[in-house]
């Protein structure tokens, strides 16, 4: 919903003191998502941004999702703050029974979407190298606490908005595959390792003035870290189909965030994390074709079958080394 007049959002911001007079705020909707409604707030003190989360997902096939999910976005967005300061708006207000919250807004004109900028085919490796810095550190600080894993034992959550409508839903897609997806989808919810974003997308990344700034924490998670990393690269490969011109600037983003990330690994070796990526990000390039939330710039069959025919034999036989899937995409986008 995107009404002002919203009795939700209406009584979060009259029990949050941020709106003194309702009458005199203006909502506007803003977009970029599937699982939450967003709006920028403007009164006359203050200008921010409320979210609240979407018990149904916008797509075309059902997909549910508590909307827990959002106090657990809340704390992702502290603990990061508190790891790497500046990396994340601050939180002003939260409502866990409203599923709601409130958090600074930041400006389109200087601190534009990454996913926008790569669209216009602005490949800034040296923006990839920082978001990849930032995960790892995020995983470095949060890396066998017993604490963080309590606060975000969110498997029930990370299971229905990560790994069902990605893994399992190729699986049943790629039924020759689903083995070896079944058997990762398994290994990855087992895996407690590191406080997991879920969703580190150029979607949710902000090109700040002082480096990135990453927003949307509701798939937050104890978890695999290997994720969030497979996530991001994902994007790197898939915006080659969105923007062919740029193909070569994506993959040195690519081998800028893969580096940076690797080099920030100091919890376990770099080279053992590395093969657990390399295994998801085949299986999540299949999926963002073939699962539950396709991409939605990639939609004619000739290029679905490019993200086919690279992936299937990755997920069958999963390599050891990133530079292997990016060889073999290199390769496939130079045809």
């Amino acid at each position: 919903m995107a009404d002002a007049r919203d009795d939700i959002i209406s009584t979060f911001l009259r029990d949050s003191g941020l709106v003194k007079d309702l009458g005199a705020a203006r909502l506007t909707p803003l977009t970029g998502g599937v699982a939450s409604d967003i709006w920028k707030v403007e009164t006359p003190e203050r200008v921010f941004a409320v979210k609240k989360a979407l018990p149904q997902l916008r797509v075309a096939q059902t997909w549910l999702a508590p909307v827990s999910r959002n106090a657990s976005e809340v704390e992702w967005l502290r603990e990061a703050g508190r790891i790497v300061p500046g990396l994340v708006p601050a939180i002003l207000a939260c409502d866990t029974d409203a599923g709601a919250f409130a958090m600074d807004y930041l400006d389109p004109a200087d601190h534009p979407v990454w996913k926008q900028e790569l669209r216009a085919g602005r490949a800034d490796p040296a923006v990839a190298a920082k978001v990849g810095r930032a995960i790892a550190a995020i995983h470095a600080g949060t890396h066998g606490s017993a604490e963080i894993a309590r606060r975000f034992d969110n498997d029930e959550t990370f299971h229905s908005i990560r790994i069902e409508p990605y893994l399992e839903a190729a699986a049943r897609v790629h039924k020759d595959l689903s083995g070896p997806l079944l058997a990762l989808a398994h290994d990855t919810l087992c895996a407690k390792l590191a406080l997991v974003h879920g969703d580190v997308s150029p979607k949710n990344i902000l090109v700040g003035p002082d480096g990135p700034v990453i927003l949307d924490a509701e798939c937050a998670w104890y978890g695999e870290p290997a994720f969030d990393v497979a996530f991001c690269l994902n994007h790197m490969l898939l915006k080659c189909l969105w923007t062919p011109v740029a193909t070569s600037g994506f993959l040195d983003c690519f081998d800028a965030l893969a580096g940076a990330y690797l080099d920030g690994v100091s919890w376990e070796r770099p080279a053992a994390i590395e093969e657990r990526i390399a295994r998801l990000l085949p299986a999540l390039f299949l999926a963002r074709v073939d699962g539950k939330s396709p991409v939605e710039y990639i939609t004619a069959e000739a290029d679905k079958e490019r993200v086919r025919r690279i992936a299937r034999p990755l997920v069958a036989w999963p390599p050891r080394r990133l530079s292997e899937i990016r060889a073999a995409w290199a390769g496939e986008m130079s045809v």
